[in-house]
């Protein structure tokens, strides 16, 4: 960041952990290879002596309470692994937030925070801001393109990483529908720090 010749510019996406716990569900075939690797960094680093987090890792419904049969636990295993990572990707990002606000001017200039659901709600908005921050002008045409990418036709699909143009107002407050109460309740216990900072 500090050398002269990059002119390094660092701009962080953030989303609302509900949301990115739900997404992670859906594509939990996909991100579990993923999420087991999150896991065994946070062993890593805990292994090395740095501070242990308390744990609220994010259990499937049932896994504890005996519920659920044999043929259930590979689900409930994975739903273990991906709200394991989801717990540590929530640390990092309050790490990161932290480290933000106690940054130097020179560091704050070259950083700036996105949440999803502002670039959702004010896609030409959030663009313009983005590209001043970077220093690069506006071309019409892709104002055009990030205005048809969030304000398709279409609504997300239920396979993973498919990028096409879709309302993505509406993928914003999916999670209210598909996660039980359960499931938030421990999102918002293992990322509730991050969220309070980042006003979730």
């Amino acid at each position: 960041v500090r050398e002269p010749g990059l002119n390094l510019r660092v701009v962080q996406l953030f989303r609302d952990p509900r949301a990115v716990h739900n997404s992670r569900l859906k594509a939990r075939q996909a991100l579990l290879r993923e999420s087991i690797q999150v896991l065994r960094s946070r062993h890593r680093a805990e292994m090395r002596g740095s501070p242990h987090h308390q744990q609220h890792l994010l259990l499937p419904p049932g896994l504890l309470a005996g519920g659920g049969g044999r043929g259930s636990q590979p689900q409930h295993r994975a739903e273990f692994f991906l709200g394991g990572a989801l717990e540590v990707i929530c640390q990092a990002w309050l790490r990161d937030l932290l480290l933000a606000r106690r940054s130097p001017r020179w560091l704050r200039r070259r950083y700036t925070q996105l949440r999803y659901e502002d670039l959702v709600r004010e896609p030409r908005a959030e663009l313009r801001r983005l590209l001043r921050f970077a220093g690069l002008s506006v071309p019409p045409a892709l104002e055009t393109f990030v205005l048809n990418m969030t304000r398709g036709a279409a609504y997300s699909s239920d396979r993973p990483f498919l990028i096409s143009a879709r309302d993505a107002r509406e993928a914003i407050h999916a999670w209210r529908e598909r996660l039980s109460r359960q499931q938030v309740r421990q999102v918002e216990d293992a990322c509730g720090e991050a969220m309070s900072i980042l006003a979730y």
